[in-house]
């Protein structure tokens, strides 16, 4: 189990700085507590389908050969060929897309057990560490999900190929065997085309479902964005402190944190009125950008990029000027 190891003054030196948490976070091992398993079993059912999910899409191969050849020549044989390759292929897609459904469901119950109460932020962390380590694993997944959706277009070029063919249903469905007729029903295939042209979908949906549950509880406004804040101040004084680092057990765990640290912001940034960048924030985004920085190319640029593009306030005239030249590409 975590355990709140102390909490550090603030640091008077820069009258706009934060409090600067240790507070070790158990990512790997946290377990759940009599409160929090209800909760926690409902979304585990969720997080159980995550990794499958994340190698399908980073094994997504597409079939861009079968649809070119079905264009080029629209005979019923390549028509037919083509279909074979894109059916198996949105059959994943609308798992994807119904997984995505899933954590829509099940964020806003993580959040109303993480905020408010009458606990603290770090309150919170510390007594619900199981909950806080599924928000985590919701975050790096939705950051995963993106990162391969965005380097894979054959994701949109499949389904749009497979729209046009069930939109000529008569012709397809003459050649196919009896029970091979598209199961796709035209609704949730709007919503799934919306879905894909998202270039980070994922993290909309997370979006979406946060504003939501702070739409629906509009008293826990501050208490939610603080959370996120604090969150993220926590994953960096994780990621800082040699100490906390040493208590991993596993070497990818540094790795969860630090996409977690980013998550959290571009989450804040789409949640709070403001955003992350402005003055006011409550978000330590200089620091966390810096120490970004210091990581190998690997790991940093593609979280830099999602800082870059994927936030709502970045270019924001309320976001200074030195915040914009950091995050330069």
């Amino acid at each position: 189990m975590g355990k709140l190891l102390s909490l550090l003054a603030r640091d008077d030196s820069n009258c706009c700085s934060s409090p600067r948490y240790d507070i070790f976070l158990d990512f790997e091992n946290a377990a759940p507590t009599d409160t929090e398993r209800d909760v926690y079993e409902e979304v585990q059912r969720v997080l159980f389908n995550s990794d499958k999910i994340l190698e399908e899409i980073q094994c997504y191969k597409g079939a861009g050969k079968e649809i070119r050849e079905a264009i080029a020549d629209p005979s019923t044989i390549t028509q037919e060929r083509a279909w074979r390759a894109v059916k198996p292929l949105v059959d994943k897609l609308l798992r994807f897309y119904n997984h995505s459904l899933e954590l829509q469901r099940v964020v806003p119950r993580v959040l109303g057990s993480l905020v408010g109460g009458g606990m603290s932020p770090t309150q919170h962390l510390e007594q619900q560490q199981a909950l806080v380590k599924q928000f985590a694993e919701i975050l790096e997944f939705v950051l995963k999900f993106d990162e391969h959706k965005m380097k894979t277009p054959a994701i949109q070029n499949d389904f749009s190929y497979y729209r046009r063919i069930v939109s000529r249903g008569s012709l397809i469905n003459a050649d196919l065997p009896p029970g091979e007729e598209p199961h796709i029903g035209a609704e949730v295939a709007n919503r799934m085309s919306l879905f894909y042209a998202q270039a980070t979908p994922m993290l909309k949906v997370l979006s979406e479902a946060t504003s939501q549950f702070v739409n629906d509880n509009q008293q826990d406004l501050e208490n939610t964005t603080e959370t996120l804040s604090t969150m993220a101040k926590v994953c960096l004084r994780m990621l800082e402190n040699p100490k906390l680092v040493a208590q991993f057990s596993r070497e990818e765990t540094s790795l969860l944190v630090l996409r977690v640290m980013v998550g959290l912001i571009i989450l804040y940034d789409w949640v709070h009125p403001s955003g992350a960048f402005c003055r006011s924030s409550s978000v330590d985004v200089k620091g966390c950008v810096k120490f970004l920085q210091q990581q190998p190319p690997p790991k940093a640029e593609p979280l830099l990029n999602a800082l870059r593009y994927t936030t709502k306030h970045l270019n924001s005239q309320s976001t200074p000027r030195n915040i914009r030249a950091l995050l330069a590409a």
